[in-house]
C-alpha cells in the first residue's frame, strides 16, 4: 500500500471522520473511479478491428492505442504517489479523475490515429493518480478492524474492471460506436469528482523529494525500447531508427539505474531488489504480463478478424478466461499462508504457459470456439493463482515503511510488462502474418502465442526462488 499511514495524526483524523460515513459511500468514492481506470486497460481490445477500419490505423497504431495508455500509466505511478504525499492525496486523486475524464472525451473526438494515441497517453496520466491513491485513501478512511475487508472489496472491483473490459467494449461498439467506449467515462467522471470530494478526507504523507531525473530517464528509456520493438518488424531490426531506439533506450535505462544508486531519495529504491523474494516475484510478474497480455491483445481480435464474430460476441467468448481469476484469486488468498506463495505462483505459471501453448496448438482458421473453452479456463485459473500470492510476497518482502513503495514498484513493473508484451508479440505476429486475410492472421498469431507461452514458462522457473510456507511465515513475522 502506498504510504498508507505516514502521517499518523492526519490519518487518525481521517479515520475518525470516516466513522461517520457509511462504508459503502467510501467504497463507492474510491471504487467507481478505480473501476473506470481498470476497465480502460482492456476495454479497447475488442474495438481494435473497428477502430482500425474507421481511422485507417496500422498494426503499429493498434499497439500504441494500448501502449500509450499503459506506458504513461506505468511511468507516473510512483511519482503520483509521492506527489499525493506532498500536495494532498485527495487533491491529486480528484485531479486524476478530472484529467482522465477530459482525456476520455478527447479520445472520443479523435479523427486520426495519432490523436487517439496522444489522448490515450493523457488518460494514462490521469489513471496513474487514481490507482495508487484510491487504495491509500481507502486505507485511511476506514477503521482498522474493517480495513482488510474493505481492501478485499477494492481488489474485487479492480478485478471486475479487468474482467468486464472486453465485454463492455464489445457491447458498446455493437450497440453504439467505438467512440462511446470513451464517452461513457465522461458522465461517470463528472459525478465522481464532487462525490469523492464530499466523502473522502484530505490526508498527507511524508514529504519525499521528487525524483524528476529518475522519472525522465526511466520513462524515456522504456518508451524508446518499446518504440524500437514496435517498429522493428516493419522498418527492419538493423535500421538506424530501430537500432537507435533500442540502444538509446538501453542507455537511458542504464543511466536510470546508476542515478537511482547515487540518489539519496530515489523514485525506485533499488535496495528493495536485494531481497531475493522481491526480485523473483517482480521478474515473474513481468514475464507474466508480457506473455499473457501480449497474447490477449492478439487473441481478442482473432474471433473478429478470422471468424467474423461481432465485438460483443468476441468479448463474451473471452469471459471464461477473464472471469475465472475473480473466483480463484480470493481462494488463493485464503490458502497462501497455509501452502506458501511458491506453490501457488509456480502452479499458476505452469497453468498459464500450458494454456497458451494449448491455444497456439489448436488455432486454425476453422477451429471451433468450444476448443478454446478449456484452455481459457486453465489460463484464468493460472492468473487467479498469481494475483493474491504475488501481492502477499511483495508486502512480506518489504519493511513497513517501504511497503507503499514496494507495491508501487510492483504495479509499475507489471504495467511496463503489458506494454512490452503487446510490442514484442505483435512484432512476432508482424514477422509471420498480417491482417490481409484470415489465414495470414492465423499464420502470425500462432508463433506469437507460442512465444508468449515460452516467456511465461521462464517466469515459472524464476518463481521457484520464492519462499515456501515456512520461509513465508518467518518472513511475515519478521516484517
Amino acid at each position: 500500500m502506498t504510504s498508507t499511514l505516514d502521517n499518523s495524526s492526519l490519518a487518525g483524523k481521517a479515520v475518525d471522520a470516516a466513522r461517520q460515513r457509511p462504508l459503502a459511500a467510501v467504497l463507492a468514492a474510491v471504487g467507481i473511479p478505480m473501476f473506470m481506470v481498470t476497465l480502460d486497460n482492456l476495454v479497447v481490445t475488442n474495438a481494435l478491428p473497428v477502430i482500425k477500419t474507421e481511422l485507417g490505423a496500422s498494426l503499429s497504431d493498434l499497439q500504441w492505442f494500448i501502449n500509450a495508455y499503459t506506458l504513461s500509466f506505468a511511468s507516473l505511478l510512483l511519482t503520483a504517489a509521492a506527489l499525493g504525499d506532498r500536495l494532498g492525496r485527495r487533491r491529486l486523486f480528484l485531479g486524476g479523475i478530472a484529467l482522465f475524464t477530459v482525456a476520455s472525451a478527447a479520445c472520443a473526438m479523435a479523427t486520426e490515429p495519432w490523436m487517439l494515441i496522444a489522448f490515450r497517453a493523457l488518460q494514462g496520466f490521469g489513471g496513474a493518480a487514481v490507482m495508487p491513491l484510491s487504495l491509500t485513501l481507502l486505507s485511511a478512511a476506514v477503521p482498522e478492524k474493517m480495513r482488510s475487508a474493505a481492501i478485499g472489496i477494492w481488489g474485487g472491483i479492480t478485478g471486475l474492471g479487468v474482467a468486464l473490459g472486453p465485454v463492455v467494449g464489445g457491447a458498446v461498439v455493437d450497440g453504439l460506436s467505438w467512440q462511446w467506449i470513451f464517452w461513457l467515462n465522461v458522465p461517470i467522471g463528472i459525478l465522481a469528482v464532487p462525490f469523492a470530494a464530499r466523502v473522502l478526507d484530505e490526508s498527507f504523507g511524508s514529504a519525499r523529494r521528487l525524483d524528476v531525473l529518475g522519472l525522465l530517464l526511466s520513462a524515456g528509456g522504456v518508451l524508446a525500447v518499446v518504440w524500437g520493438v514496435v517498429h522493428g518488424a516493419d522498418d527492419g531490426w538493423t535500421s538506424g531508427t530501430v537500432l537507435g531506439g533500442l540502444l538509446g533506450g538501453a542507455a537511458l535505462l542504464a543511466a536510470f539505474v546508476a542515478w537511482e544508486h547515487r540518489n539519496a531519495d530515489p523514485m525506485l529504491p533499488l535496495r528493495l531488489f536485494s531481497n531475493r523474494s522481491f526480485s523473483a516475484i517482480n521478474t515473474t510478474l513481468f514475464t507474466f504480463s508480457v506473455g499473457v497480455f501480449g497474447s490477449i491483445f492478439l487473441l481478442a481480435q482473432f474471433f473478429q478478424v478470422v471468424q467474423g464474430y461481432s465485438p460483443l460476441e468476441s468479448g463474451i467468448r473471452t469471459l471464461p478466461w477473464t472471469m475465472a481469476p475473480m473466483v480463484v484469486a480470493p481462494l488463493a488468498g485464503l490458502v497462501v499462508d497455509k501452502v506458501g506463495p511458491r506453490v501457488l505462483v509456480v502452479t499458476g505459471q505452469v497453468f498459464l504457459a500450458a494454456a497458451l501453448a494449448w491455444m497456439a496448438y489448436i488455432t486454425s482458421v476453422d477451429v471451433t470456439y468450444g476448443s478454446f473453452v478449456l484452455p481459457f479456463i486453465l489460463g484464468g485459473v493460472g492468473m487467479g493463482m498469481t494475483f493474491a500470492p504475488s501481492a502477499s510476497v511483495v508486502m512480506m518482502s518489504a519493511s513497513p515503511q517501504d511497503q507503499g513503495m514496494a507495491s508501487g514498484t510492483s504495479s509499475t513493473v507489471r504495467e511496463v510488462g503489458v506494454a512490452m508484451g503487446v510490442a514484442i508479440l505483435a512484432s512476432v505476429f508482424a514477422s509471420h502474418g498480417s491482417y490481409m486475410s484470415a489465414q495470414s492472421y492465423v499464420d502470425g498469431l500462432i508463433p506469437a502465442v507460442w512465444a508468449g507461452a515460452g516467456i511465461v514458462a521462464v517466469g515459472g522457473v524464476v518463481a521457484l526462488l520464492l519462499p515456501g510456507r515456512r520461509a513465508a511465515v518467518k518472513s511475515g513475522s519478521a516484517v
